[in-house]
């Protein structure tokens, strides 16, 4: 017997519009994910894994369901787990914005924070869920987050451009389950298309608290490192072209869409960022497709709203 979802299950498509920040620039059609239920595009497949797990018989009614995750997967899977009876442990590294565990808690789940980078993270996550019997998630790993956005995401893409063909599809990689959905949907329909991870580089701003769905592959940065990724590292050779965009560009370019009136995070600037370059490479007539991923609001004690901080004297 399915979960009732009666809220997660009405998820209306969220919108793609075309996007241009400068006269003369690049136009992007980009997919307003930050309107989903909690906030971003884990919604998506927080509820696809855990209706999966569900009508498999692997969980039910009063269950514990645990997922490591830097912010956004864990908020998801709280509201979730809110709707379906399921009790929710979040393990969240200690660098996450304070704003994303009050939300977490919001929805009445736990919030773990653990010190050491993203692996060990995952590892204090899966480790408990072992020990106690309790589902994990395991994003970075499960095939059923690609599988959300191949079945949904992609079409929903498809449909919305009307037969135009995608010639570009371009996201930042957390677990790489995005960019691997929305590309496997768009090549199923026939195009050859391509795929673009757009890595932040790292300099003086993001530092330790880079908190992007998207994340630099290195040590230094909390979420995913190299080779972490199952979803990812299996797919990416000679598939994907890995494109570095500085920090201090994501945060600019994140700045211009607020002024623009999109309420997105610093992965958003990222996205755009990168997706405005392989316009340029591409040819502005070809048709490019990005993500804005989630909403400010997770974000206001990140340096991205340093400023706005000070002139507000909070």
């Amino acid at each position: 017997m399915s979960a009732c979802l009666p809220y997660i299950d009405e998820i209306s498509p969220t919108p793609l519009t075309a996007v241009r920040l400068d006269e003369g620039g690049a136009t992007i059609w980009c997919k307003l994910e930050f309107l989903n239920p909690s906030g971003s595009t884990k919604d998506r497949i927080a509820r696809h894994i855990l209706q999966k797990a569900w009508d498999r018989g692997e969980i039910s009614g009063g269950d514990t369901v645990v997922e490591a995750s830097s912010g956004s997967t864990s908020i998801a899977f709280a509201l979730a787990c809110s709707q379906m009876g399921l009790k929710f442990i979040a393990y969240i590294p200690d660098s996450a914005t304070s704003e994303r565990e009050l939300i977490i808690r919001a929805y009445g789940g736990e919030v773990r924070r653990i010190s050491g980078g993203m692996s060990n993270v995952l590892c204090e996550a899966y480790e408990a869920a072992e020990k106690h019997g309790w589902f994990a998630g395991k994003q970075f790993a499960n095939p059923d987050n690609t599988e959300a956005h191949r079945s949904r995401t992609g079409p929903e893409i498809l449909a919305q451009l009307n037969g135009t063909a995608v010639d570009a599809v371009v996201s930042g990689v957390g677990t790489g389950g995005t960019l691997r959905g929305l590309h496997e949907a768009f090549t199923q329909s026939g195009r050859c298309v391509r795929a673009v991870a757009a890595i932040p580089r790292q300099g003086e701003v993001f530092g330790a608290n880079v908190e992007c769905c998207s994340l630099r592959f290195s040590t230094d940065v909390p979420g995913v490192v190299d080779g972490m990724s199952e979803i990812y590292g299996s797919w990416k050779t000679n598939t994907v072209t890995e494109l570095e965009v500085g920090d201090c560009e994501c945060l600019a370019v994140t700045k211009q869409l607020w002024s623009r009136g999109f309420p997105v995070g610093p992965s958003s600037g990222l996205n755009f960022a990168a997706a405005a370059r392989v316009a340029e490479q591409v040819g502005f007539d070809k048709t490019v497709v990005t993500v804005f991923p989630d909403r400010m609001e997770r974000y206001f004690s990140h340096k991205v709203f340093e400023q706005i901080r000070e002139e507000a004297h909070c």
